[in-house]
């Protein structure tokens, strides 16, 4: 089973979405988004931006 994207109305009336690995483990949540297509909009930049996306250690 692949990943999948949640996307749910929060307590505040908020969309978000959750990212779950296969086994079901969250490993990436949304911030709140005012329209549910804002919220798949925001889906729609994970799906296409994450492939390539560039890891970079913050040392504090």
């Amino acid at each position: 089973m692949a990943g999948k994207f949640e996307l749910y109305k929060d307590k505040a009336g908020e969309y978000r979405f959750r990212l779950k690995a296969a086994n079901g483990e969250t490993i990436a949540t949304s911030e709140g988004y005012a329209s549910k297509s804002g919220a798949k909009n925001g889906i729609a930049s994970v799906q296409k931006n994450a492939p390539t996306a560039e890891v970079v250690e913050l040392d504090t």
